[in-house]
């Protein structure tokens, strides 16, 4: 049993959703999304409250149900008051620039790297090395942050590379003589 499911979601003000059958429509200040849910998970509005059920005593259909339910309340997150990953580089030469929507790194390879921004994605660079990942989708903003990760993962002897700020970094001893 989804005990996700069953926890009504509050919407805040502002926020408007629309269902036209298995199609939910969330709309508010920062953009809107949609998304088509399950035949198996029926979703209703009362009163700024969604709420989610499974039609079906099945394991999968209330899986299905807790999974909708998840998924909306980040399109309902999202278009209220977005996401961001925040990103830091450790190590000497390390530095990000963002170029519009580009993103010019600089880690240690014989060349600077591009990354081009996705669509409905922002990336700020407070410092030089510090990177922010901004949208109103949450798996599009972590899909983009681990994208910027994976140029240059920590590594576990100095640390050194792109880790997402409040991430430890698991140390190993260097080798002995």
């Amino acid at each position: 049993m989804s005990r996700i499911a069953n926890q009504p979601i509050n919407l805040p003000t502002g926020v408007e959703v629309k269902i036209n059958g298995q199609e939910i429509a969330v709309k508010g200040p920062k953009g809107s999304m949609d998304f088509n849910s399950h035949s198996l998970v029926s979703t209703n509005v009362a009163e700024n409250v969604l709420t989610f059920s499974a039609n079906d005593r099945t394991t999968a259909a209330k899986a299905l149900a807790g999974t909708t339910r998840a998924i909306v309340n980040n399109m309902v997150v999202g278009v209220s008051a977005g996401f961001e990953k925040k990103l830091q580089l450790v190590g000497v030469g390390y530095r990000a620039q963002a170029k519009g929507s580009n993103l010019s790194l600089t880690l240690g390879f014989s060349h600077p790297v591009e990354f081009p921004a996705p669509d409905g994605i922002t990336i700020e660079t407070p410092s030089q090395t510090e990177i922010v990942v901004k949208g109103i989708d949450k798996q599009k903003v972590g899909q983009t942050a681990a994208n910027i990760r994976a140029y240059r993962p920590p590594e576990p002897y100095k640390g050194k590379g792109v880790k997402y700020e409040g991430e430890h970094i698991v140390r190993k001893e260097a080798k002995k003589k």
